[in-house]
C-alpha cells in the first residue's frame, strides 16, 4: 500500500496471504451531477441519483423545505446533513428527532420521512434492495449485470439496542492522520472527512487498492482527479488503460475492486470529499477506536 509512515493506514492489518489477482475486471463509475438534469425536483428539492453494485447515493440541493418519505424501507438507511444551515426533523417507528447542522441520520427499516429544512446539501444512501431509487440512478444500466470481484451483498449484525433513528454529529474531532470520521450502520460505512483548502500536495498521495469491494467517493465541494489503475494479468485483453478522471462537484465516482486508485484534490479553493462505503469495512471496524458509533453496531462474529 502507498500510505506514509505517519498514515494512520500504515498500520492496518495486512493478509498473510496475498489475494489472486482475478482475470476479469470492471470499470469504474464517474457521475457528474453538474452535467446532468435532475431525477427529481420538487417541494424545494432538486435530486439526482448514482448507484454502484450494492448501493445508490441519492444528492439533493435543498432551498426551502424537502420531504423526504420511504414506505416498506427493507433495511436502514443513512440520511447526512451536509451543511450548517439545515435542520431536519426525522420520524419513523411512533419515533421523533430533530437535529440541526453537519448530522448523520441513520433510519430504520420500515416507513419513515425527513423533513429539512434550510439551504445545503442532503444525501440519502439506499441499498440497491430499494429498486425504486436503483432504477433512477443515472448510471443505472451500468449495472444491468453485476459487477466483477465484489461479493453478495451481506447486511452487518443488528443493532443490540434494536432498530431506531440514531443521530451522529459530523463536526465532533476526527482521527489524526488522517483526519477521518468513520460511522456505520448495518448497511454503510460513512467517512465524513473536513474540506480542505487549495491542491492536494502531489508528492503525498495515497495509492491503495481493495480486493472485494467498491469505495464510492462523493466529491461535494471544488474538483478532484481520480488516479486509477488496474493489474495486468495475462491476458492482454482484459487489460484496461490507467484513468486520470477529473471531476467537479458535485460528483460521485465508484472505484471497483482491485484497482490501485487515489484522489487527489485539485482546485484552488476549498475541496470535500467523503466516501462511503456498502457494506461496512472490515478493515477499518477492526481499528480500536476508529469507527465513532462502533457500540451501537456490532461487527459480525469472528472478525
Amino acid at each position: 500500500m502507498g500510505y506514509d509512515s505517519t498514515d494512520l493506514r500504515s498500520t492496518l492489518p495486512s493478509s498473510t496471504a496475498a489475494a489472486p489477482t482475478p482475470e476479469r475486471f470492471s470499470g469504474s463509475e464517474h457521475i457528474q451531477f453538474r452535467d446532468l438534469p435532475p431525477a427529481e425536483k420538487h417541494d424545494g428539492a432538486s435530486t439526482w441519483y448514482a448507484r454502484g453494485q450494492n448501493f445508490v447515493v441519492g444528492y439533493s440541493d435543498v432551498d426551502g423545505t424537502a420531504t423526504f418519505s420511504r414506505e416498506d424501507q427493507p433495511d436502514e438507511y443513512v440520511v447526512l446533513l451536509a451543511d450548517d444551515a439545515l435542520s431536519a426533523q426525522a420520524r419513523a417507528a411512533g419515533e421523533e428527532l430533530s437535529v440541526t447542522g453537519r448530522t448523520m441520520l441513520v433510519l430504520p427499516p420500515g416507513d419513515s420521512t425527513v423533513t429539512v429544512t434550510g439551504q445545503g446539501r442532503v444525501l440519502r444512501l439506499v441499498t440497491t434492495r430499494s429498486d425504486d431509487l436503483a432504477g433512477l440512478a443515472a448510471n443505472a444500466d451500468s449495472y444491468a449485470e453485476p459487477h466483477a470481484n465484489i461479493p453478495p451483498f451481506q447486511p452487518w449484525p443488528q443493532p443490540p439496542e434494536g432498530y431506531r433513528i440514531r443521530a451522529y454529529d459530523l463536526t465532533v474531532p476526527p482521527l489524526a492522520n488522517p483526519p477521518f470520521r468513520l460511522y456505520r450502520c448495518t448497511t454503510f460505512m460513512v467517512n465524513f472527512i473536513d474540506p480542505k483548502q487549495g491542491p492536494r500536495d502531489p508528492a503525498k498521495l495515497s495509492p491503495h487498492k481493495h480486493d472485494d469491494f467498491e469505495q464510492c467517493s462523493i466529491v461535494l465541494a471544488g474538483e478532484y482527479v481520480h488516479h486509477i489503475r488496474w493489474p495486468w494479468t495475462t491476458d492482454k485483453a482484459n487489460w484496461r488503460e490507467d484513468e486520470h478522471q477529473r471531476v467537479l462537484a458535485p460528483s460521485v465516482t465508484v472505484i471497483p475492486p482491485p484497482s490501485l486508485h487515489t484522489s487527489e484534490a485539485v482546485a484552488a479553493g476549498t475541496n470535500h470529499l467523503i466516501d462511503v462505503f456498502c457494506p461496512p469495512r472490515f478493515d477499518f471496524s477492526a481499528m480500536d477506536g476508529w469507527v465513532f458509533n462502533a457500540g451501537d453496531y456490532p461487527a459480525p462474529a469472528g472478525q
